[in-house]
């Protein structure tokens, strides 16, 4: 079964990161772009981690995870080579309303990230529900191409206009037209 889309609100969500990789670096990477209540707990971090650490000032235990860690966060990514903390961690959270991503088992996943392009206020998420990461980052690349630099600000006049008219067809009338004057323009 696939995976739900779903857009969510993550400034106040407490996150945990288990793992100080590569990967780990590439998750956080991306929960930057939405919130910075994240903690990590690694034995080691490779240079990647602690410059991410160091530059949000996210906070980092040197130790290995141990039972309960989890508890107070909404959110878990495990990102370490450990399947069996994986599994762990995963069973751990079950009854409770964390959520759980553990990095490259779709087994042990509340939730997967997809891969996205992210445009001013603009977010498309591309997903193959773990069948093919390669071909959801290659999609991502294609449309990252094909959409213009300028929906950021786009978007930021139609947020503003929005704001000033009253709601009715007529709104939704001259919003569509703004729309397809964009769209005749910058997508051939």
């Amino acid at each position: 079964m696939a995976f739900f889309p779903m857009y969510m609100d993550m400034n106040a969500c407490r996150v945990l990161v288990v793992g100080g990789g590569v990967i780990a670096s590439e998750k956080l990477v991306k929960l930057l772009d939405f919130t910075q209540e994240i903690t990590v707990i690694a034995l080691a971090v490779v240079p990647s981690t602690q410059k991410l650490i160091d530059a949000h000032q996210l906070t980092f235990h040197t130790r290995a995870y141990q039972h309960g860690d989890i508890e107070g966060f909404d959110m878990v990514i495990v990102a370490t080579d450990t399947p069996t903390l994986h599994h762990a961690i995963y069973k751990e959270s079950r009854g409770s309303r964390i959520l759980v991503n553990s990095v490259d088992n779709t087994a042990y996943c509340d939730f997967i990230f997809p891969s996205y392009v992210q445009k001013g206020d603009l977010t498309v998420a591309f997903s193959t529900g773990g069948a093919s990461p390669a071909f959801a980052k290659q999609i991502r690349r294609y449309f990252e191409q094909a959409l213009p630099d300028s929906i950021g600000d786009f978007l930021q006049q139609m947020k503003s206009l929005r704001a000033t008219m009253p709601k009715g067809k007529s709104r939704m009338r001259y919003f569509d037209g703004l729309v397809k004057g964009y769209f005749q323009k910058h997508f051939r």
